[in-house]
């Protein structure tokens, strides 16, 4: 549904918010998240395209609409809401891949074949590996001396490392993919040209890397699905085997680069919790989880098209109507979490919307676990006296990503 310019109220007379809100700051959610949630759970929104949509922000409506099977992320329909102006087609990461594969048991197969590199027992095996590289890392950071911004010099570098080591991509590529993965995750910061020749570079060199693979396999996920390709037995086109490698590599290095500068400086921002986990380590896990859950600055939300009437909180949607499911708003929604406003690492259960739920929910969210608690880990007994080098309330967001993060996190030690 397309909204005119200038357009402020619904055929409801409700007023139609301009989405995404802004954060007041880095670490603060946007005040709207709680208005919504109390006076108009369904809300009118318009997106950066200009088109409307409508925002979920409880907990159990988001969580009806995720998981009902009949509700797609596949944005294709004529009447459906376009997120950006500029489509990069690779706005949801992995999602393209999911996308591509379509729906009932060909999505399911799909996620069969490639959910059996994220098992969490497979991941559980790159926990060394992962730690390894975090230390590497951290020495280099340590080297350059204080102060020092995590995000460029941890947070951004280790999840594509660690994707590119799951995928088979050499070394010497791994930081080519920060600026594609921009580009494709970008709502407003990048014109339709650089949108269009950074994914026509990034086809290019992922062609040129399945030839490659092609020629010399190895232990990786991109070797596995090669030969299930070559095996001719339709479960996997060429076409797929390209999108569910470039959406890997776009989701494995972008959310968790993100959520590593943002986990830290939660963390940080009230001395209290960093010292509570120097004196538990088996709160590291919790913290990972409730850093999710905590999440002020997620990005966009999870988009869904209606391809049937359904009723949410009590209101019937029409087939047709693109939702917003604010997976963040969702999290902190008091009917859900006693003191949801509150950080509480011990929090059990702890049951979050931050990977999603139902069948498109996210297929790496084993290994994103992995590498927050891995870098927590890292942080914890190489920097215990790490600490934010600017007050929390300067840290400011990143703008114009579909994916939420924060520009820098100085930290000293």
């Amino acid at each position: 549904m397309r909204v005119p310019p200038g357009h402020r109220r619904s055929a409801l007379s409700e007023v139609v918010h301009d989405y995404p809100f802004r954060n007041p700051s880095g670490l603060e959610p946007p005040p709207q998240w709680a208005e919504l949630r109390d006076g108009c759970p369904v809300a009118p929104i318009r997106l950066a395209s200009g088109d409307q949509a409508l925002l979920l922000t409880r907990y159990e409506d988001v969580r009806q609409v995720l998981s009902d099977p009949r509700f797609t992320r596949e944005l294709s329909a004529g009447d459906a809401a376009r997120v950006t102006a500029n489509e990069s087609g690779g706005v949801f990461g992995a999602g393209m891949a999911s996308a591509s594969v379509g729906a009932g048991e060909a999505h399911q197969q799909w996620r069969r074949l490639v959910g059996r590199s994220f098992t969490a027992k497979r991941v559980a095996a790159m926990r060394p590996r992962i730690e390894e590289m975090a230390e590497g890392l951290v020495d280099a950071m340590v080297a350059g001396g204080a102060p020092a911004d995590l995000v460029s010099a941890l947070g951004f570098p280790l999840p594509v490392w660690v994707i590119c080591d799951l995928l088979g991509v050499p070394d010497a590529d791994r930081d080519r993919f920060a600026y594609w993965s921009d580009t494709m995750l970008s709502m407003t910061r990048y014109e339709q040209a650089e949108i269009d020749a950074a994914q026509a570079e990034f086809a290019a060199y992922f062609a040129s890397h399945i030839r490659a693979k092609r020629e010399q396999p190895g232990d990786d996920l991109l070797s596995e699905l090669i030969a299930v390709v070559d095996a001719a037995d339709g479960r996997l086109t060429e076409m797929l085997l390209t999108a569910t490698g470039q959406g890997l590599l776009v989701a494995g290095h972008e959310t968790t680069a993100n959520m590593i500068g943002k986990m830290v400086a939660m963390l940080l921002a009230d001395r209290s919790r960093w010292q509570a986990l120097l004196g538990d380590a088996s709160l590291v896990r919790g913290a990972v989880e409730e850093a999710l859950r905590f999440d002020a600055n997620p990005g966009f939300g999870m988009p869904r098209y209606l391809s049937e009437e359904v009723e949410v909180a009590g209101r019937r949607l029409p087939a047709g109507t693109t939702v917003v499911c604010s997976l963040a708003a969702a999290n902190r929604d008091e009917r859900a979490f006693e003191h949801a406003e509150a950080m509480d690492l011990s929090r059990s259960p702890n049951a979050h919307l931050a990977f999603g739920v139902g069948p498109h929910s996210c297929l790496g969210q084993a290994l994103a676990r992995t590498e927050l608690q891995a870098v927590l880990t890292v942080l914890l007994r190489r920097l215990p006296g790490l600490e934010l080098a600017v007050p929390a309330a300067d840290l400011a967001p990143r703008e114009g990503l579909i994916v939420g993060g924060l520009q820098r996190v100085p930290v000293r030690w």
